[in-house]
């Protein structure tokens, strides 16, 4: 009475293949959920590869299922599942075994895990289990062999075999004294034997510092990056060639400007007294040698914002033209101050710069006005696009 009382304890009998041999030797996706769908992938495993230890492992699933099955009590509830990573390891296989293990206690909610591994590395993602579900209990799987010399020299054969035709082992095991043996080849043919030492701790030294740093995965990531690249829309692409273009010439304004003013000045700055004195005219000189290149750049910046406005529909385009119009006249402003600040004696009376500021001034209104009257002939175009915004919102 008191056993049919008790809550139920769901137990989960869990095999991990931490390398992925599943995927990569058979047709079997995973995860494998039941006991006969493990029993048909452990003998398409072992049928495909009769030395693989993971169908062991998976074959002592299914017999402590069985095992356990038939010494069930009325709250216990079993179920067998395997899950598998991939053959590179690291990060990605861990990745792949929470999320398969994920998936697996969504369609069976296990108080308890039983971990059936068939080696040490396997038994590393005992923590990443034991974070989502107890584990009351590890089986390691491990392949008995005899110790004649036959045996040994099969089992050498089969790990020789891994190193030459797994790219994983074979860049570093072989990959690395390939490299040495060629270097010593044309170096002896080349009569340079003495310095192969030298050419040795080079090259022995870049192979750790490239795995050392993870050189070698910056530059695949950076390679994956670019090879699945999308470039943004056309419109976005002028807007920032046209921020590049205006920034060089703001750059390229703003040397010429000191250029400029140092040649005037000579070098006659180098007393601090003087310095002040001047200052009024170097600011002057920057001006005139400098002023051209800038305002020109800042239109470009804002001409490629104002194409991206445009095909956007936003209402910042009419902004951006009208602030081109008064960015444009401002190097006569500029032009006229400069004339002042270098020639004082020659400008008490800068009717030029008063004249400009006039005309910036009616620009700027002009401006704005056509602005307003643009805006409101054309509202429907730009409705459209506070309309999509609108959705945007209301969808999110």
């Amino acid at each position: 009475m008191a056993d049919t009382e008790r809550e139920e304890e769901k137990i989960l009998i869990l095999c991990v293949d931490r390398d992925g041999d599943i995927g990569a030797k058979t047709k079997v996706k995973t995860p494998v959920i039941g006991r006969d769908e493990n029993l048909k992938a452990a003998i398409e495993l072992a049928l495909n590869d009769p030395e693989e230890a993971d169908a062991n492992a998976m074959f002592e699933a299914v017999r402590i299922y069985d095992r356990l099955k038939s010494e069930k009590k009325p709250y216990e509830n079993f179920e067998i599942a395997t899950i598998s990573g991939t053959e590179l390891g690291g990060v990605g296989a861990d990745r792949k075994l929470v999320s398969e293990l994920s998936e697996v206690l969504e369609k069976f909610h296990a108080n308890e895990v039983i971990l059936v591994t068939d080696g040490f590395s396997d038994e590393m993602v005992l923590p990443l289990i034991e974070s989502r579900v107890p584990v009351t209990s590890v089986r390691r799987i491990v392949i008995r062999h005899s110790e004649t010399i036959e045996e040994t020299a099969a089992l050498f054969t089969r790990y020789l075999k891994l190193i030459l035709e797994n790219p994983r082992y074979s860049r570093l095991a072989l990959g690395i004294p390939g490299l040495l043996f060629v270097l010593l080849g044309v170096m002896s043919a080349l009569n340079l034997l003495p310095y192969f030492w030298i050419a040795f701790l080079i090259v022995f030294g870049a192979v750790l510092l490239i795995k050392g740093f993870g050189i070698d995965k910056f530059i695949m990531k950076l390679y994956v990056g670019l090879k699945e690249y999308t470039p943004p829309p056309f419109h976005i692409q002028i807007a920032g060639f046209t921020t590049i273009v205006g920034f060089l010439s703001i750059g390229i304004g703003i040397y010429q400007g000191i250029t400029y003013a140092m040649n005037n000045a000579g070098k006659s700055i180098s007393d601090v007294g003087v310095f002040i004195e001047m200052f009024p005219r170097l600011i002057g000189w920057f001006i005139q040698g400098s002023v051209f290149l800038i305002i020109v750049g800042i239109c470009v910046i804002l001409t490629g914002r104002a194409i991206r406005w445009y095909f956007e529909r936003d209402a910042k385009l009419l902004r951006t033209a009208a602030t081109i119009v008064v960015i444009a006249w401002s190097s006569q402003i500029l032009k006229q101050t400069s004339r002042v600040l270098v020639n004082p004696s020659e400008e008490l009376f800068p009717a030029g710069l008063a004249l400009s500021i006039f005309i910036g001034i009616l620009l700027a209104i002009a401006s704005f006005l056509v602005i307003f009257i643009i805006n409101r002939k054309y509202s429907d175009f730009f409705k459209e696009k506070d309309e999509e915004i609108e959705e945007i919102h209301q969808e999110s």
